[in-house]
């Protein structure tokens, strides 16, 4: 026991020596295919990392390696590099990817007896198959390691050889073969289980390290059942296969296996003939772990012979051959390789990390300033949208207050009509025009509130005004109304009392002072979808009824017009209507003022 302790601190102490000796053994090491495709696959994913590859590449690289790990036996590994491909594939929302990758961890875990949790990912991986092969065969798997029984496990295993047998998934198919021979083992029927390894053979002839591992399993189950010619015959087969290739480490390896049988066979002596054999070639070629391997077999063969001399002789000619040993094994150098890299990566996965987070935060920031400035925009829309109809509102309480402007001075004016005519005597004429003036004063707050009416309203509403007006001045002038044919008069809609001033202002200051009796004609045309409405009376005309009036008469005419066009202005403003006023004197032979309005024919508010 003395002696093993010291050979292991003599290995460490020569291994940390190789570690540290690695850039000058490397110039001379050469890397065997597989050990290449262990330390590409890694150079490759660090690569990816240190590039900043896209996160689907990267999580491909690390399928990729976890690979080239399950194929070395070190699953734990590969269940990490799975695990992080799987979280990529999932991000990324990845659901085919994500549940193959989960199938392979599961895999990875169920080789490390991790029983409990291959169940939970085989289960995943069926809950996020996209299709429905793949979700029965995880499902298959799932129920195979929840039961016990040989026969409900063969029973999963069958319906998964079928399926992948169907889909030509043949590398599958060949694990599905070796999962049914182990359940024949634990039924006893190896010779099942022989069979059906054989068919997993035929599955992998593409695969020469896989055909070597099953037939090393077929070998051991000869082996169990002392068939141990069988066995020896497929082990000295592949040892021969092994020496055709120049494949040095798969010789020793089965040599190892052979001197394994030869011991249960009872044949020591051809045991430790073979493991001698196997210890030389080892320590030839610089396959220290090897070297080591067959090492221990022999130490223990001769202990349990009592054979202590043999052992130290052993261990003598392991330390005169260990340094030389440790400078050409290729694998060591590989191995350290492999954890450089493998520390790299790790440095490489914190900084994509580390950059993820900030990434992350800075697009938080940058959410939060969006939103921020979005909230403004829609803030400011709100005000200006609020201002906007404040302003309309405050534009329709003008107009408002414009139209009723108007009314205190024509209430006035009738007031003393009535008051005349009472003056005078005149007791019909004064009930006949309050019930007139009743009648236009209720028809003039009905619509107080309205910017538009229809055009029969409107007429209706002058023609009462001008009625009362003419009951005033009987002797002073006749009026017409007329209505281009081509009007609706119900349909179409005209401005609100914006025609009253005009007529007050021709009555009042135009044919009133008229010697003799005027005319006054209220004119509706239909032009170019454009209604024209024309006020014309044969007055006095505006040059010389400026002469005649008073300061006060002035002010208010003044006031009048000011008001007309402001109500003008707001329509505009408001319904986009485009109104238009023009005030004319009639020219030689002629006297008298035209009015012409013109706005655009309106069908509905």
């Amino acid at each position: 026991m003395k002696i093993k302790w010291t050979f292991f601190f003599f290995l460490l102490l020569f291994g940390m020596k190789a570690a540290m000796a690695q850039d000058t053994i490397k110039k001379k090491s050469k890397y065997s295919p597989k050990e290449y495709n262990l330390n590409q696959a890694a150079s490759e994913l660090k690569k990816s990392l240190s590039e900043d590859e896209n996160d689907l590449q990267t999580a491909q690289k690390y399928e990729a390696l976890a690979k080239q790990l399950s194929a070395k036996g070190q699953y734990a590994k590969a269940e990490e590099y799975l695990k992080k491909a799987r979280d990529i594939y999932a991000k990324r929302n990845k659901k085919k990817e994500a549940a193959i990758t989960n199938r392979g961890i599961a895999k990875a875990q169920e080789s490390q007896n991790k029983t409990q949790d291959a169940i939970v990912s085989y289960e995943m991986a069926s809950q996020t198959a996209t299709d429905k092969v793949a979700e029965k065969i995880n499902y298959n798997d799932a129920e195979r390691l929840k039961n016990s029984a040989p026969e409900q496990k063969k029973d999963y295993i069958s319906s998964n050889i079928l399926l992948l047998e169907k889909e030509g998934e043949k590398e599958e198919t060949a694990e599905a073969y070796q999962q049914m021979a182990k359940a024949n083992i634990d039924k006893n029927d190896t010779k099942a289980a022989v069979e059906n390894y054989k068919k997993a053979l035929e599955n992998v002839k593409h695969k020469p390290e896989e055909a070597i591992k099953i037939k090393n399993e077929i070998a051991k189950v000869y082996a169990s059942e002392n068939e141990f010619d069988k066995a020896i015959e497929i082990n000295k087969k592949l040892i021969n296969e092994a020496k055709e290739k120049n494949n040095t480490e798969g010789q020793i390896v089965q040599m190892q296996e052979l001197a394994t049988i030869y011991f249960k066979q009872q044949e020591a002596e051809k045991g430790i003939s073979v493991l001698k054999n196997a210890y030389e070639l080892a320590i030839q070629n610089g396959k220290t772990i090897l070297a080591k391997n067959s090492l221990d077999q022999l130490i223990k063969e001769y202990n349990a012979k009592g054979n202590g001399e043999k052992s130290i002789e052993l261990y003598e000619n392991f330390f005169e051959n260990f340094e030389s040993l440790i400078k050409s094994d290729n694998s060591l150098v590989d191995s350290k390789v492999f954890q450089v890299t493998e520390d790299r990566i790790k440095h490489l996965e914190k900084e994509r990390a580390l950059k993820d987070e900030l990434i992350s935060k800075k697009n938080t920031f940058n959410y939060f300033l969006l939103g921020s400035v979005v909230l403004m925009i829609l803030l400011f829309v709100f005000i200006v949208k609020a201002l906007y109809s404040i302003k309309t509102k405050n534009k329709k309480i003008a107009l408002q207050s414009l139209r009723r402007e108007m009314n205190p001075h024509f209430i006035f004016n009738s007031l003393n009509s009535v008051n005349q005519f009472i003056s005078e005597n005149k007791e019909l004429e004064a009930n006949k025009y309050l019930t007139s003036y009743s009648n236009l004063m209720r028809n003039m707050m009905e619509n107080s509130n309205k910017d538009f009416v229809s055009l029969n309203n409107e007429v209706e509403q002058l023609k009462k005004y001008l009625d009362l007006e003419h009951l005033r001045f009987n002797e002073k002038f006749d009026y017409e109304i007329t209505i281009d044919e081509a009007l609706d008069g119900d349909a179409v809609f005209v401005p609100n009392m914006l025609l009253q001033p005009h007529l007050e202002n021709a009555i009042w200051h135009g044919l009133r002072y008229k010697e003799g009796k005027g005319f006054l004609k209220l004119d509706f045309k239909l032009k170019n979808n454009q209604i024209k409405v024309t006020i014309d009376d044969n007055g006095i005309g505006l040059t010389k009824s400026q002469e005649l009036k008073t300061t006060n008469q002035k002010v208010h005419e003044s006031r009048g017009m000011t008001n007309t066009r402001e109500r003008i202005s707001l329509l505009n403003e408001l319904y986009k209507k485009n109104i238009s006023l023009e005030i004319s004197e009639k020219g030689s032979p002629e006297i008298g003022t035209r009015v012409e309005i013109s706005f655009p024919l309106i069908d509905r508010i």
